[in-house]
This record gives structure tokens, C-alpha cells and sequence, in this order.
């Protein structure tokens, strides 16, 4: 059945410009929010669906520009045989090479796809213009257009707010296509119509008794005829059927309709799969909507996201991991803005992509990506960003930013990861300790690419920095703080072990207690929290208390290198989201 072959955009709301080749099959758009995803929904449903007009306003118009008209082109391919007929069609006709991506030619070819362009215009009158695209039919006025059943039948079908007309015979309703039969709506309603209007008058009239009789008495008072007295029938208009009036019910006669939001687009989504060979196109908004992460995957297996041949065209937009972890990358794509316009970019099918989808869906639906060595760099910048909420400041994670826990292990670990978003238009930056160094060529690789690097100082994890950088105060803090999150003499047992049994707790407290650390103390904690899968503070939850509670309120009394080492990333997050 008909496929899109190529989306251009120029001046439609958010979007300057646009030029996009989507898959045959499923495509799901991903992106921060206002990115304008459901505007190329918008723009498709406006180009191709079966309208004879449409309400535009000045809003519509990029920049509130009018001067420069709205233009939406959708070039179409696999047609069937009625839309390359020669004596309409001909001259609307053109080639699409599909070896060569991104060539459409404006005639066909012998190599070629035939392929026909739809286009809609607005110009600053606000009425829209629906018209084939050819060099040779552009002159034309009237210019040339779809055949209104070539409308009809190439029409998407979207599943939102109002598609449960989709659950009864109207006009462009899926259930037309499923097959030929009709229901006679004719004699038996009109019958049930009548039958309905006269009963009603019947119990109506003592009902509204005082009301008649007022009615009657004005209206002879007037002069108009009303008989003897004026009744209260059903109006004719509400009491009349037409095709809408049959629609789908249970057994128990329960309209289909009023099933929840999950649950009528489960059913459409499926019975447009079993329409695919006469309406291949559908448009789904928030596809997650109304629907559990089970249901989920069911409405992607009905809309064919697992078989080797989809059966559909889908277009669709999802701010749900559930969503992107159940898709394959060449299946997603980013919609990126830009003072210079917008591009839509599949995530394409890499092992390292297909990888990350799995591990960190929620990191490709935001606007910058932090990627950390471990959950306890995660911790410091989660615990910081809460505390500076409280102090009025923006939330990084409302701004957008994602973070992801490659944990630990090789050094080189988390540049692999974060290449990988790299390459496909995230803003990211790596954040990780300094006591195994990363090799100088995956450093390098990654910010010749353009990313960030934030690690402590040489030889030195995040705990080496917190017990040697913050004042003694706040090392006896964190000293009080690793005994409450840690199983009774577990500090004392780590800081045995690391100092071959000569250093107690006891010991590190009578020091304190004087009002400072010697150094070799401090270097001697940050070793004894650190030991591997028995870390004091080695969780998103501990070290974020840690952050929130002790680093953040100390941070204006502490050394410039530490604090100019813990506000990098924040600072790089905040500029980049």
C-alpha cells in the first residue's frame, strides 16, 4: 500500500524547515519536549488527510511570518495502479531513487520508483491550497489535485482524541474498509425514529405540563398557531439516523466506545492491521497514553513493530523508555530544532545504540546526557542539583538532563557510552574518577567529537577528593554519616584494613576532635570508603544524602580547585539543557 516517501516542512508553526526520508514502516519520533514531534503529525494529517478545508490561523505560521507561505510536501510511493494513470496523473508523475537517498526526480525513470507529490499551501489569506507537485503541473491554475476518492482512500488514520469515530460506520472510519457490506440504515430507523418521537410525546406532555400550557397561552396571545396546545416531541433532526448511528457494541450492548483510552486503541490499532492492504498509513500521538507497559507492547505487535515485513506505516511520538526500549534504532528517530531548521535522524541499528536503548532508554529523550563512571558520581550531582532546588535555583533533571551509571569497571567504559550519543546529536559529557585513568586515545576520540570531561584529580576517586578537599567539620560529618549507612565497626574494620591494623576509628575521632586531619588521615578515609562492593556511601540514595547534606551547604568554605571540580558538570548541564 501507499508509503510516505519524503516529508518537507517549510514555515508550519515550530518547524523553518524540514526534509526527512522516514522507514516504510514504524517510525517513532523521540526529542526533547517542544521539539515539535506532533507537529509533523500535524502536518502530515493537514497534507494528506481527507479534508475539503481547515481552519489556519497566524499561529500557524512559523515566527508569526505570513509573508512566507506554509508549504507541506509529501511525496508518495507504492502506488497502486488508478494514481499512475497517464490521462490524470501523468503529468504529476515523478521518480524516487531509493539506492540513492534523498533524490526525488520530477520525472519518473527507468531505474526509479514512480512515485506523486501531495501538497498543501497556505498563503497569508489563511485558505488552504491541497495540489500535486510537478515541475510541469506547478503553472497550472486551478492546479491539479487528488481525485477526491484517491483522498479518501489515501487518508492516515490517527488514533487520539477522536478516534473512537473509528468504532462506528462514519465517514472514513476504519470499519469501511474491513469490508463491502453496509447496513441499511433507511426504513426500519426512520420507522424507530417516528415510533420514538410520538412515545416520548406521550409521557413528556404531563411532564411539562405548566410549561405547555404557558407556551400555548403566549403563543394565541401572539397570533401564532400552535393548534390546541403545543406538545414537547423529540426533534426531528436528533431523532434521525444516518450511517454514525450503527456502531460497535459487546454482547451485552455496552457501546465499544466508551471502553477506556488503552483500551479503544488496542482494538483500532488491530483492526487497522487487518486493513493494511487497503489503508497502510496511521498517526499515533503519545503513543503510551491511557495504556500500561504490557498493553504497550501489545499495540506495537498490532501495529506490526515486531515482524520482518510491517504491515503499516506508522508515525508516531513517545516520551515513554518502555516504548524506546521495545523498538529497534532504525525504528527511532530524533527530532532535532535549530535556528536553521529541523532534520529527523534514525538512531540507525549499532550494536553500541542497540545497547544503550536497552540499558539507558530515559537518556534518549533528554536534552544532555551526563554519563558517569559510577552511581556515586551520580549520587554528587543528583544530591547537589535537590540542594539547590531548595535555594531557588533550576532542576537539572526538569531542564532535561539524563543521567546514566556505566558502572565503573574499564576506564575507558564510560567514553564507549557516551560516544555513542555523541554521534547521534547529544549534547554529553563524562564524568568519572581519576584513580584508574582512561586511555589517552578514548579521551581524545571523544572530545575531538565534541564532548566534555570532568574527573577529579590524578589518582584520586570521588571519596579521595570529599575526605581530602572539605573542611575537618564536615570530614567528621562524613565519618558520623559512613557509621549510620554502614553495619556496626565496619568503618573501624576498613580503615584497620587499609592502615595494616595501625589506625582505629577511635584513633581518627581523637583527631578530629582537635580540630583538624593531618593529610596522611584524610588520604587513609578516602582509601577505607572506597573498598570495593563495601563503599560507605557506594549508592545513588547514600551519596546523594551526602551531597545534599554535607557537600552542598560547605562548598562556599572549601578550597577553589574542589569547587570549580564539583560545579563543572553542574554548570555544563545547566548551559547545555
Amino acid at each position: 500500500m501507499v508509503r510516505i516517501r519524503q516529508v518537507e516542512i517549510k514555515h508550519f508553526r515550530s518547524i523553518r524547515s524540514l526534509s526527512w526520508y522516514p522507514q516504510p514502516g514504524l517510525n517513532c519520533l523521540v526529542g526533547p519536549g517542544d521539539s515539535g514531534k506532533s507537529t509533523i503529525l500535524d502536518a502530515i494529517d493537514l497534507c494528506l488527510g481527507a479534508r475539503r478545508t481547515v481552519s489556519f490561523a497566524d499561529t500557524d505560521f512559523y515566527g508569526l511570518d505570513v509573508s512566507q507561505p506554509i508549504v507541506i510536501s509529501l511525496t508518495l510511493g507504492d502506488l497502486p495502479d488508478r494514481l499512475k494513470n497517464l490521462d490524470y496523473y501523468g503529468d504529476c508523475l515523478r521518480g524516487y531513487d531509493d539506492k540513492i537517498l534523498g533524490v526525488v526526480l520530477d520525472e519518473p525513470c527507468k531505474d526509479c520508483e514512480t512515485v506523486i507529490t501531495v501538497r498543501l499551501t497556505v498563503s497569508s489569506d489563511l485558505e488552504p491550497v491541497w495540489s500535486l507537485y510537478s515541475e510541469r503541473v506547478e503553472h497550472l491554475d486551478p492546479p491539479k489535485s487528488l481525485q477526491w476518492r484517491d483522498r479518501v482512500e489515501l487518508a492516515p488514520s490517527r488514533l487520539g482524541q477522536h478516534s473512537t469515530s473509528n468504532l462506528s460506520w462514519t465517514r472514513g472510519s476504519v470499519l469501511n474498509r474491513l469490508g463491502e457490506e453496509r447496513a441499511t440504515v433507511g426504513p426500519a430507523l426512520v420507522h424507530a425514529a417516528r415510533e420514538a418521537r410520538a412515545t416520548f410525546g406521550a409521557q413528556a406532555g404531563p411532564q411539562l405540563a405548566k410549561t405547555l400550557e404557558a407556551v400555548t397561552r403566549t403563543a394565541k396571545d401572539l397570533g401564532i398557531p400552535v393548534g390546541a396546545s403545543a406538545t414537547a416531541l423529540l426533534d426531528a433532526h436528533s431523532a434521525s439516523f444516518g450511517d454514525g448511528a450503527v456502531s460497535l457494541h459487546s454482547d451485552n450492548g455496552i457501546p465499544l466506545r466508551s471502553m477506556g483510552t488503552g483500551s479503544t486503541r488496542l482494538l483500532i490499532a488491530g483492526l487497522h492491521r487487518a486493513t493494511a492492504n487497503s489503508a497502510g498509513i496511521v498517526l499515533i500521538d503519545e503513543v503510551e497514553h491511557g495504556l500500561e507497559p504490557h498493553r504497550i507492547n501489545r499495540l506495537l505487535d498490532s501495529l506490526g513493530a515486531k515482524d520482518k515485513e510491517e504491515p503499516l506505516q506508522v508515525f508516531m511520538t513517545s516520551h515513554s523508555p518502555v516504548v524506546l526500549r521495545e523498538l529497534s534504532g532504525s525504528q527511532l528517530s530524533i527530532v532535532r530544532s535549530s535556528a536553521a531548521g529541523h532534520t529527523v535522524r534514525a538512531l540507525g541499528s549499532g550494536d553500541d545504540v542497540q545497547a544503550a536503548l536497552r540499558m539507558f532508554p530515559e537518556a534518549f529523550l533528554a536534552k544532555a546526557v551526563l554519563v558517569c563512571e559510577g552511581a556515586s558520581e551520580i549520587g554528587l550531582i543528583r544530591g547537589l542539583d535537590q540542594y539547590w532546588t531548595k535555594q531557588g535555583f533550576p532542576s537539572l533533571q526538569a531542564a532535561g538532563v539524563s543521567y546514566i551509571d556505566v558502572g565503573g569497571g574499564d576506564a575507558d567504559r564510560a567514553f564507549k557510552r557516551a560516544n555513542a550519543f555523541l554521534g547521534l546529536g547529544y549534547k554529553v559529557a563524562v564524568v568519572q574518577d581519576n584513580d584508574k585513568p582512561p586511555t589517552e586515545l578514548a579521551v581524545q576520540g571523544f572530545l575531538s567529537q565534541g564532548g566534555a570531561l570532568f574527573s577529579w584529580r590524578d589518582g584520586l576517586a570521588l571519596e579521595d577528593e570529599l575526605f581530602l578537599s572539605l573542611p575537618a567539620t564536615e570530614v567528621t560529618a562524613l565519618i558520623a554519616r559512613a557509621q549510620e549507612l554502614t553495619e556496626d565497626g565496619r568503618v573501624n574494620d576498613h580503615l584497620g584494613t587499609k592502615s595494616n591494623g595501625r589506625v582505629k576509628l577511635a584513633d581518627v575521632l581523637a583527631e578530629g576532635a582537635s580540630g583538624e586531619y593531618s593529610l596522611e588521615t584524610r588520604r587513609l578515609l578516602g582509601l577505607s570508603s572506597r573498598i570495593r562492593n563495601a563503599g560507605w556511601f557506594k549508592s545513588i540514595t547514600k551519596m546523594s544524602g551526602v551531597a545534599h547534606d554535607i557537600v552542598g551547604p560547605s562548598l562556599k568554605g572549601v578550597a577553589p580547585e574542589f569547587r570549580e571540580l564539583v560545579l563543572g558538570p553542574i554548570r555544563w548541564a545547566r548551559s547545555n539543557a
